[in-house]
């Protein structure tokens, strides 16, 4: 298979998974090992990552547009810009202290993948049957305290297999806010996150991304962008009628299936 269709298929694997309680990152770890792509470093998994978030942030532009607009005179505009920072704020150090060991350690450990995608799951259900009746119902109005726990929940998506975007919806659902509310937070709690996590990944990576390298990059970028703008708004509308639990068992199954081929084939 070429190397650039591999980037493709891949890209749409981030796209489709990005934004669901999956974790795209040990989809794509996974899909690579499949398909035989080289990804040193991880350097192709977090930089095409971008590509979903221009696409949410396309989704969303009338009202990332009306909250910059109203920082200066909207009370509701000036607490979600600050939940957005003050939830940033938990990956970002994280990140600076572990990314590395990360990346070099866990990465490489389907293990690891395959009892995050469960633990994840029984999680996830938990919370589905738990959790207190919601008190926020727009985004807009995330309490800055709890922002920060959303953010902590987000920190522990480094670990492949736990879901960035299903650490934070938890993390939310728990503290009251409602389904929509906690998904589309999440949405705009990844686009700071993951446009420092590429521009990081960027200077790093500049002196290696040749032109090969840089291709598989941009076809990944595109394919991601399309399949996350065309993903986000059906998942926002499956999560309002059905909940997260169909989610919860697709990462309990496929964590076990995982295992199962981890110790059968180390």
């Amino acid at each position: 298979m070429p190397t650039l269709l591999k980037a493709a298929l891949l890209g749409v694997v981030q796209g489709v998974t990005e934004f669901l309680p999956v974790s795209s990152t040990a989809h794509l770890l996974i899909g690579a090992r499949i398909i035989g792509f080289d990804d040193p470093g991880g350097v192709f998994t977090v930089m095409i990552q971008l590509g979903s978030i221009f696409a949410v942030m396309w989704l969303y532009r009338e009202k990332i547009i009306h909250v910059v607009r109203g920082l200066a005179t909207d009370a509701d505009a000036r607490n979600f810009a600050v939940a957005i920072v003050v939830g940033t704020i938990p990956l970002l150090v994280a990140g600076a202290f572990l990314a590395k060991w990360v990346r070099s350690v866990l990465y490489v450990s389907f293990g690891v993948i395959g009892s995050a995608f469960i633990i994840g799951g029984i999680v996830m259900l938990i919370a589905e049957r738990l959790r207190p009746k919601p008190d926020v119902l727009d985004a807009e109005r995330m309490p800055v305290g709890r922002a920060l726990a959303v953010g902590v929940g987000q920190a522990l998506a480094l670990i492949p297999g736990v879901s960035r975007s299903g650490g934070t919806i938890i993390a939310a659902m728990l503290l009251k806010v409602d389904r929509p509310a906690a998904a589309e937070f999440s949405f705009f709690l990844a686009m700071p996150a993951l446009s420092a996590a590429f521009a990081k990944d960027l200077l790093d990576a500049r002196h290696n991304l040749g032109a090969a390298r840089g291709g598989e990059i941009a076809v990944g970028f595109v394919m991601a962008f399309i399949a996350s703008a065309l993903v986000v708004r059906p998942f926002l509308n499956y999560v309002r009628r059905h909940g997260f639990a169909p989610f919860a068992w697709y990462r309990i199954v496929a964590g076990a299936a995982l295992l199962a081929v981890t110790f059968r084939h180390p």
